[in-house]
């Protein structure tokens, strides 16, 4: 360290100042010494209450002391040149602090570092954050704990394990060994506020069982252990659950409390738990409410700086990016309920989370407002700070200052919270020492950041104060800056942090004005810093040189004195009493806290040199904002909601008859001193049968209803469910049902929106402009406007996009009275439905024209759109015709695709239109990947729409075809039609299945199975010649596993359910399950996403379909390659708990009892929730079968309204499903095939194992993690992996022969990738979804070679490789977008028109692999058609409650 003589700057400078060697001063103004270093430090402080300084420079190894609070440095005395390694201040004692080396030599001084002595340890310091932990009470300062690090040779390597040391007298001793084998080792008595009554000397270590350090150590044997005689003797802590209490991850003390990290180990990959104690006599499990889903994981959750009235853990619950959801524990530290959902973190750990130092209850987080987008799509965090002022109850915004520091008028509108608030830099990202926000100083806080939607980088941020403890704040700097508070907040200090400056900027008023001073040196700010209770009036400035010294100095230390810059000291009258306060209250967390302030005028210094400011409190009366939710409540507007039934002590009920004292769904804020006032957390008497069971039992709820049921749906992935009334009236249930309450009592709405692509977005539709939307799971609605009434002239009111707060709404202008000019124009908005711009009018439907697989332009708009923009669109005709435009930039950029268009639909990656061409009277399909190049779909001759065909469904796609119902029967005669399936792009159709039953509203009896590709059920109208004159048709089941190549009858079960042969047994015998066409709740599928395989379905045995009356369920657990008949009449179903238990009700007349199955399916036990008989019309649970809760919605026969019954299984069982990753099918699931029960190995050309539960396991899958499928083997392709080509159909002997009278495409000759053949073509084609390889291929017809490495000689390829990049790249682009490659270009086999020519060089180059031409675009792009959808529909097709873009394509709606 040097330190530079002044004379020779003030020289250069040309300054009229004295001179001294050491420092400047200048009449009533700040002074400074700059001392050079030659590292930044890793460690800049004080100790604590003194004038001492330390500079730990860690690439010397050396200590540098100063003792004028950084004006001159010195080496420390006593400790060697290159040895220090750490240094650690002693809490409670602050003449001692210790020096650490990495051997067991260490240096202690016990007068704040004038001298330094050594002393001697037996072992090296521990890899850990800490070595050394203390013991709070003053008198056992002396009292010290060493972790150190012990290895012994064996062999080629070290074995270490650590062992901690005690000293009680601060190492004048001889360290004696406390215990080996130890994790962490702490006094109970470590902290001030960890008050108890234990033993002075108990300490806590988490360690091993191992008794020597040759044993292996792991998770089995860690566990925590105390001793009260420095364990001489030892006991384990069974933290009251016994010989489990095992897997101890790590313990600390956080403020009041002792908290344990335990891993669960009673099944592998068990959860995290935490166990907590205030007194060290009991312990108890933290409990997190059932609502959050909150897991903890090893290394996902933080324990956060919390109160001495709650805990406060943030958990990570997403699996893809680090955002958490902070919790916040009642006063024992065993509840917690959420407190903020979506906190922003890093991969570290680090929580943007901080409490404003001495006032109480006010702290400020950040949360991922994109929080969806990031974790499914990987999109850039957008922050959005929020501030709590009654410790984490409840959040809002911080409203931004009106005007900038130049007194300009700001960007946007405060008032618009949502678009217009201030955001902060915070811990994930620090840029100073210490604490990000505020200081000692009362009241004072500042950040660096930005106003808008959210938070802007770093250095486009700029630097505000807020003198009031956040409740107000001013922009004091245009860009980012260091700051600091001094003299308790009288002088504030900051330095530019964007750029190299020799200036700092201070206020002694308050940040009102600010003035700057100049120290004579350009550095790069790295730190400022004073003395921790920011009493001082003295700074340190840290920074880079701009050049390195002659000396090899880097880092700079700029002392700063402000002590001259006032005169007088401040005297009483100089003060004024500051209170703490949240907005439009005086009182904070139950009382008035104020202190003694310095007046913003006042021309004085505080000079109070290590005194903390004096807090003063006064209680209030309570009010609402002193109360929070209870445990297993949440909130939901203004109340408090159950999750379910509430937890009571064994004991307290008798009998169903009893009654108890509840919660009332309040709790008073812990830590809120409020009296009197409000009393709502008072217990309240409630019923027994409303709490929860005993182990076993089942408990149900009912809530009547005035009107029926119109509409029902969850939140996807959540608990919260909507209903609405035929009256309109909307109700919600934050509980599956458990209770119910009207989100906006008071309004008729006509219908309800969810998100499609944002799960905790809902909107509630009325009949006028307004309308109410949802951003938090319905915890609140809010009230917006719309352009105009929703429309009755289109399909959906509302279309969503990716981007959660892009909307396009369809509404109605001029339509009252008949208008003449009745229409329908949509607009769009950009921010949630704030404001709205006009796409276009005379419409009737507008969609974003990207989803969630379309790789479309994010801002473009498709719109079906009159011709003529005039008159009265109800009474337009096929005279007017509706146009397909597409806009980009939002429609601002118009271009009419087609003339004419029956209508558009978005399936999986295919945008699909169907056109009609006026002049040939028919109806073409068009077929795009992005929604602006499409390619039209080619059907075999027989199936032309003008051949008399006028109606196409499109049906789901999820296995890379497209598959499509063309009607070929319709009225006078029933409806049926063909199923036809595409290539992969979907423009060539083939046949897949004749005479397939749909009904006159245009749906199929066509299903898919959900997990399990390329497996569907249907049936089919098997009297086709009797049906089109008598009218009746008579149906038979067919299922494919091969997506839709071969379908097969359904397997018939050998007996009925009760043991019974069934009277029909020819193999004309099949069994027959009524489809689609015949629910009522088309999301009522077969099949459930949370169990592979699993089917059931109401059906019969027999030669045809028996009515719905006649039929029994059914349930296969192979993917309907087998089926068992599980109860006599129809009944509706439901799964849950991925399978665990299924439900069951009479689905023919009223019941009064549920039928369940926790083996799915083998026994039935019913349970009776009601006296009279109940009409069941819908069983619901949570969208992925997860939940052991389930609603019956339905009515009583005589009754006019409607009921929900909520029934609770969830207490049948308490133990959890175990899975072991590591041993799969050696626990309580079993890895299955859907190959298990055929003759075949393999489906789609590989052999796949699914993990399911075993059927007879009587546990809980939970929400815990699954394994992934196992793709065992890709397999040698046989007869299935192959559908028939173009043209083609299968015979009787289930060969693909050309359909008479037409021809077969041409051959292509297009090699991909590194191909070395090409094949000419025949009747059959790959089925894209097969991975099979080799084996039989009868797609291959004649071969030939293709052009490529094989076919050049080496001087062609040198002659290649040397052409110029930039010639390579044009090349490159140019067949890319040309060649019908690029995505949203499809290119049809055999099209010359969008390849390059006709011979030539340019033939040669587009047969050149991706690779030579540098594609990587194409090679990605191509990668990612190959790649399976993301996301799949519940249903086998798409209608408007599911997908709002679903529509069935009928020529006949243009007549």
């Amino acid at each position: 360290m040097t330190r530079r003589p002044r004379w020779v700057e003030n020289t250069l400078r040309g300054l009229l100042l004295s001179v001294s060697a050491l420092f400047v001063v200048g009449q009533g103004s700040p002074s400074h010494t700059i001392s050079n270093f030659r590292d930044l430090p890793a460690r800049l402080g004080y100790f604590d209450d003194t004038d001492t300084a330390i500079y730990h420079d860690p690439q010397e190894g050396n200590m540098y002391i100063s003792l004028d609070e950084g004006k001159s440095w010195k080496l420390a005395d006593g400790i060697p040149s290159g040895k220090a390694t750490a240094f650690i201040e002693h809490p409670v004692n602050n003449q001692y602090g210790f020096v650490l080396t990495d051997g067991t030599t260490h240096y202690r001084t016990e007068d704040h570092g004038r001298t330094w002595r050594s002393f001697q340890v037996p072992v090296e310091p521990a890899l850990v954050s800490r070595p050394l932990s203390f013991h709070s009470d003053p008198k056992k300062y002396d009292h010290i704990l060493y972790q150190g690090m012990s290895c012994t040779r064996q062999g080629w390597s070290n074995r270490c394990h650590d062992e901690t040391y005690y000293t009680t007298q601060a190492f004048s001793d001889d360290p004696k060994l406390l215990r080996k084998d130890t994790k962490t080792c702490v006094f109970a008595h470590s902290s001030k506020d960890f008050k108890h009554e234990a033993h002075e000397n108990l300490i806590y270590c988490t360690g091993f069982d191992a008794s020597s350090s040759t044993e292996r150590h792991d998770l089995s044997n860690s566990r925590l252990f105390s001793s009260i005689d420095f364990f001489q003797s030892e006991r384990v802590e069974d933290l009251g659950i016994g010989r489990n209490a095992k897997g101890i991850i790590a313990f600390a003390v956080v403020s009041k409390f002792g908290v344990v990290a335990l891993k669960d180990l009673s099944v592998p990959n068990g959860d995290l738990h935490l166990y907590v104690t205030v007194d060290t006599k009991t312990w108890a499990r933290g409990h997190f409410p059932h609502a959050s889903s909150a897991r903890l994981r090893e290394n996902a959750y933080t324990m956060l700086e919390s109160s001495t009235h709650s805990l406060a853990v943030d958990v990570v619950l997403k699996d893809n990016s680090p955002i958490g959801t902070l919790f916040v524990s009642n006063s024992n530290g065993t509840y917690f309920v959420e407190s903020l959902k979506d906190t922003n973190r890093n991969d570290f750990g680090f929580v943007d989370y901080e409490k404003l130092y001495g006032i109480e209850g006010i702290g400020m987080a950040n949360v991922v407002a994109n929080a969806q987008d990031v974790e499914s799509r990987g999109r850039h965090k957008k922050l959005k700070t929020y501030i709590t002022y009654d410790d984490g109850s409840n959040w809002v915004t911080i409203r931004p200052p009106t005007k900038d520091a130049e007194g300009k008028q700001t960007s946007c509108d405060p008032s618009d919270e949502e678009k217009c608030s201030l955001h902060f830099h915070s811990v994930t990202t620090p840029h100073n020492y210490g604490r990000i926000f505020s200081s000692p100083a009362p009241g004072f806080v500042m950040g660096v950041g930005s106003i808008g939607e959210s938070l802007d980088k770093y250095d486009d941020s700029d630097t505000f104060l807020s003198t009031d403890a956040g409740l107000t704040w001013t922009m004091v700097a245009k860009g980012a800056h260091k700051y600091e508070f001094g003299d308790q907040g009288s002088i504030l200090v900051a330095v530019d942090d964007e750029d190299w400056t020799d200036e700092v900027k201070y206020s002694l008023d308050l940040g009102k004005t600010w003035k700057t001073y100049n120290f004579g040196e350009k550095i790069r700010a790295r730190g400022l810093t004073t003395l921790p209770d920011s009493t001082s009036q003295k700074f340190l400035l840290l920074g880079y040189l701009r050049r390195t010294q002659k000396d090899g100095s880097r880092a700079a230390l700029v002392w700063l004195d402000f002590s001259k810059t006032r005169g007088n000291k401040c005297g009483p009258s100089d003060f004024e009493r500051w209170y703490a306060q949240r907005p439009g209250s005086g009182c904070l967390m139950g009382h008035k806290q104020w202190y003694n302030r310095r007046k913003t005028d006042a021309n004085c210094y505080v000079g109070e040199k290590f005194k903390d400011p004096v807090e003063h409190e006064s209680n209030c009366s309570c009010t609402d904002q002193d109360f929070e939710c209870d445990y297993n409540f949440v909130r939901n507007g203004d109340h408090c909601e159950p999750i379910g039934p509430e937890p009571i002590p064994a004991g307290t009920c008798k009998s169903n008859d009893d009654t108890y004292l509840g919660s009332s769904g309040w709790r008073k804020i812990p830590g809120n001193t409020c009296e009197g006032g409000s009393d709502k957390d008072n217990k309240i008497k409630k019923p027994c049968s409303a709490a929860q069971p005993a182990e076993g039992a089942i408990i149900h709820q009912q809530f009547d209803f005035h009107s029926p049921i119109t509409q029902n749906a969850y939140f996807n992935e959540s608990r919260t469910v909507l209903v609405r009334l035929s009256d309109g009236t909307v109700y919600q249930s934050s509980n599956e049902g458990y209770s119910w309450l009207e989100p906006v009592p008071g309004t008729k709405f006509i219908a309800f929106y969810h998100h499609k692509f944002t799960e905790d977005r809902a909107y509630l539709i009325t009949s006028t402009k307004k309308f109410y939307y949802t951003t938090d799971t319905g915890r609140s609605w809010h009230e917006a406007n719309a352009p105009a009434p929703p429309s009755g002239l289109t399909g959906p009111v509302l279309h969503f996009h990716p981007i959660s707060d892009y909307l396009i709404w369809s509404g109605s202008f001029d339509c009252e009275n008949q208008g003449g000019n009745c229409r329908a124009e949509a607009h769009v908005s950009r921010d949630n439905g704030r404001r709205w711009d006009l796409v276009e009018r005379y419409v009737r439907n507008c969609a974003f024209a990207k989803d969630s697989n379309i790789n479309a332009d994010p801002n473009e708009i498709v719109c079906e759109s009159y011709k003529e923009k005039s008159g009265n669109q109800r009474f337009f005709s096929q005279q007017n015709p509706l146009e397909l435009v597409v806009g980009g930039n939002f429609f601002r950029k118009k271009t009419k695709i087609f003339d004419h268009v029956v209508g558009f639909a978005k399936f999986s990656e295919y945008f699909v239109v169907a056109e009609m061409v006026p002049d040939k009277h028919t109806l073409e399909l068009q077929v795009s990947l992005d929604g602006v190049h499409f390619a039209s779909g080619q059907f075999p001759p027989s199936m032309r729409p003008e051949m008399g065909t006028h109606a196409y469904t499109i049906l789901e796609s999820s296995t890379d075809s497209l598959f499509l119902h063309m009607t070929m029967s319709e009225a006078p005669a029933p409806f049926w039609g063909t199923i036809l399936k595409s290539n992969s792009n979907g423009t060539y159709f083939g046949i897949s299945l004749d005479n397939v039953n749909r009904n006159d509203a245009g749906y199929v009896d066509f299903e898919k199975m959900i997990g399990l590709d390329g497996i569907a059920l249907i049936n089919v109208v098997s009297n086709t010649d009797q049906a089109v004159h008598s009218g009746h048709k008579e149906l038979q089941s067919r299922i494919t596993h091969n997506d839709g190549s071969t379908w097969t009858p359904l397997n018939p079960p050998p007996h009925d359910s009760q043991g019974n042969k069934y009277e029909c047994s020819s193999t004309k015998c099949q069994l027959n399950i009524h489809g689609y066409t015949e629910r009522r709740d088309s999301r009522a599928t077969y099949s459930t996403p949370s169990v592979k395989g699993l089917l059931m379905a109401v059906g019969n045995v027999g030669e045809t379909l028996a009515p719905y009356t006649e039929s029994d369920t059914f349930l296969s657990r192979d993917a309907g390659f087998t089926w068992e008949e599980v109860h006599k009449d129809a009944h509706l179903w439901e799964f849950g708990d991925s399978g665990s238990i299924l439900i069951m009700a009479n689905d023919e007349e009223p019941t009064n009892h549920v039928l369940f199955s926790t083996d799915e399916g083998l026994n039935w036990r019913e349970y009776q929730f009601s006296e009279h008989p109940f009409r069941v019309y819908a069983i619901v649970t949570v969208p992925m079968d997860t939940s052991r809760r389930f609603i019956l919605f339905g009515g009583f026969p005589g009754q006019s309204g409607s009921a929900a019954i909520h029934i609770d299984f969830s207490s049948l069982t308490s133990r959890k499903c175990a899975i072991d990753f590591e041993n799969p099918g050696k626990d309580d699931f079993e890895l299955w095939s859907p190959s298990e029960n055929r003759p075949e190995q393999c489906l789609f050309g590989r052999q796949t194992l699914y993990h399911r539960r075993v059927r007879d396991a009587n546990c809980i899958v939970g929400d815990q993690k699954k394994a992934a499928d196992r793709i065992v083997e890709n397999c040698p392709c046989t007869k299935a992996d192959f559908e028939c080509e173009f043209n083609h159909v299968k015979n009787a002997n289930d060969d693909c022969v050309l359909v008479p009278g037409t021809t077969p495409l041409e051959d292509d000759g297009t090699c991909r990738g590194d191909d070395e053949y090409w094949y000419e073509r025949t009747p059959y084609r790959k089925i894209p979804f097969s991975t099979c390889v080799e084996g039989y291929r009868p797609d291959r017809g004649k071969e030939h070679q293709c052009p490529g490495f094989r076919s050049k000689g080496a001087f062609f390829w040198l002659f290649m490789l040397i052409l110029p990049f930039g010639f390579t790249a044009l090349v490159a682009y140019y067949y890319y977008r040309k060649s019908g490659l690029a995505r949203g270009t499809i290119r049809l086999p055999g099209d010359r028109g969008g390849t390059f020519g006709e011979g030539g060089v340019m033939d040669t180059l587009a047969s050149i692999p991706w690779f030579i031409l540098g594609l990587g675009g194409i090679a990605f792009e191509w990668l990612s058609s190959q790649l399976e959808p993301l996301f799949r529909s519940r249903s086998g097709y798409r209608d408007v409650p599911i997908d709002e873009d679903a529509q069935i394509l009928r020529f006949e709606d243009e007549e």
